[in-house]
């Protein structure tokens, strides 16, 4: 219980914040779980010989947490464990409380009474679900190779089981995405079939797998799978009445098909692309680039022609002879030409970037965004990570951190937002954006009274196993996070107007963990450092 207070005080209050795939937060919850299993095991000295189910339980969960708070970062970096932890805690534990409330007198009620108030919510485990999926399509991942574990980079290997499968499913049924419906109703009733022992049946997955599929408009599936479940349950009235429907509705298709076979054989050949393109339309989504951004964060972006190539170079840059780099310049590539998009190496030492972590810990919290229209900063569904802000002013490592990015670049500083650090656990994502405020956003840092942001820094304080990659989705650069390097990059041209091929996303993190700091820099007291070009794109 001890060490829980320690982590508790060093992540922040969790009674109070969403989890949003945070990987402090969440370490916090594997404690909160090896304390409950803790508690449960005294209990079963008690009540061994009443509750042997409840033994069995504990005997699961116990070499689970022992494994997982050796190493909780690494853990909590694979997917289905920071989904499984969600559901286990959201749904399981609940069901566990219910089978021993008999006894409210035993200190295990009392203390899973007490740790409750830091469970997540339904919210929490359907974000934890989301991200999953969000995985599943970035990376164009197969339902199989999630469920069981395959993933890059893993080191703590975790298997879906029929329930963890079927729950996803239906957190995707209730969302209206029937296209991650049948997937994964599908690898559910695939793993049943092959054997696997569960308390969900074949029936109740098959009727959520037939309508899914109904939906996206395969009827002859859909009918096969329900005459399949009438087998099983020949009195399934659901079942019987769907029958009778899409029988009706294949016969009236079948009509329709014969006048125009010809155009339903090419429809029939892309099925597999429309159907996900179908569900973008149902949902709505409105990311016109998506598929080029996750294209992007797969690796499969825009290769530089040679003659490009070889104007990209590396090289040790003092600045025009800065004071403080003419002894030590530091290490400069070049990773894309337009826009001009640099990488530092070796720019923030691992000690730095300890400290950095620590002052940020228990601060942080759900990351926002300027609102366009107002400028007032806020939470969107696009921006999933945690972040805090740190001044120069309260630690001295903070102020050397802001002397070093302005010695590197050679603008003011004073005028230049916080260090901004972020931490993306798994699946956690920025969409992509701009960092400057568009004409048609006068007001965007209005508050401020800085002007607009003019160049971007960005530090990576981490390795990430798989995934999180930086990239500029309108001139297909990719930038891969390395720990203790840096990138920079221009937002608008010298003539102050904004260049729009900075447009930029922060790809979902597949394993591992990512944290990241960054500072926008901005226009006021750049004057004389940065002069005015009447050339508007230059």
């Amino acid at each position: 219980v001890l060490m829980i207070l320690c982590v508790r005080a060093l992540c922040g209050s969790l009674s109070v914040c969403k989890f949003n795939q945070d990987i402090c937060q969440m370490t916090d919850l594997l404690y909160t779980e090896k304390d409950l299993v803790t508690s449960l095991k005294e209990y079963i000295i008690q009540e061994e010989n009443k509750l042997e189910k409840v033994k069995e339980w504990a005997g699961k969960l116990d070499s689970l947490t022992i494994t997982a708070t050796q190493d909780p970062e690494g853990y909590l970096g694979h997917p289905v464990n920071a989904f499984k932890l969600m559901k286990r805690l959201n749904s399981e534990w609940a069901d566990l409380e219910s089978l021993v409330l008999k006894d409210t007198t035993n200190g295990f009620i009392s203390n899973l009474t007490l740790q409750r108030q830091f469970f997540p919510t339904d919210e929490d485990q359907t974000g934890a679900a989301k991200a999953l999926l969000r995985l599943q399509d970035t990376y164009q991942l197969s339902a199989y190779t999630i469920s069981n574990g395959d993933l890059p980079g893993v080191v703590h290997k975790s298997q879906m089981t029929v329930a963890d499968c079927f729950e996803l499913g239906k957190i995707a049924y209730s969302e209206a995405d029937y296209y991650h419906t049948e997937l994964w109703m599908a690898q559910a009733l695939t793993q049943l079939d092959e054997g696997e022992e569960s308390t969900i049946d074949k029936v109740t997955v098959m009727d959520y797998l037939s309508y899914a599929i109904y939906q996206q408009g395969e009827l002859e599936r859909a009918l096969e799978l329900t005459k399949r479940m009438l087998k099983l349950d020949p009195n399934h009235q659901r079942a019987n009445g769907n029958l009778k429907y899409f029988e009706f509705q294949l016969e009236k298709q079948r009509k329709a098909e014969s006048e125009k076979k010809e155009q339903e054989d090419k429809k029939k050949e892309k099925k597999v692309l429309d159907k996900r393109d179908a569900q973008r339309k149902r949902s709505k989504d409105p990311l016109p680039e998506r598929k080029k951004y996750e294209m992007l964060c797969r690796g499969e972006g825009i290769k530089l022609t040679p003659r490009r190539q070889s104007r990209l170079f590396c090289r040790y840059f003092d600045n025009n002879r800065n004071p403080r780099l003419l002894l030590a310049p530091v290490k400069q590539e070049d990773e894309w030409d337009r826009p001009r998009i640099v990488r530092y190496h070796d720019i923030i030492s691992d000690s730095e970037i300890m400290t950095v972590k620590e002052l940020a810990k228990p601060r942080l919290r759900r990351a926002t965004i300027s609102n366009p229209t107002t400028g007032v900063l806020e939470t969107a569904p696009y921006r999933i990570s945690k972040s805090a802000w740190l001044s120069g002013y309260e630690h001295s490592t903070i102020e050397k951190i802001n002397q070093r990015i302005e010695d590197i670049t050679g603008l003011e500083m004073d005028t230049a937002e916080e260090l901004q650090v972020a931490n993306y656990g798994v699946g956690g994502q920025y969409e992509p954006h701009f960092d400057f405020g568009r004409k048609d956003e006068p007001d965007a840092f209005k508050e401020l009274g800085t002007g607009n942001r003019i160049a971007t820094w960005l530090f990576y304080m981490s390795d990430v196993s798989a995934g999180g990659a930086t990239v500029f989705t309108d001139v297909g650069a990719a930038v891969w996070p390395k720990k203790g390097t840096a990138v920079f990059w221009y937002n608008l041209f010298a003539s102050g107007e904004g260049d729009y091929s900075t447009r930029h996303a922060a790809c979902p993190v597949l394993v591992g963990n990512k944290w990241v700091s960054n500072k926008w820099i901005h226009e006021r007291g750049q004057e004389f450092r940065r002069p005015c070009d009447i050339s508007e794109n230059e």
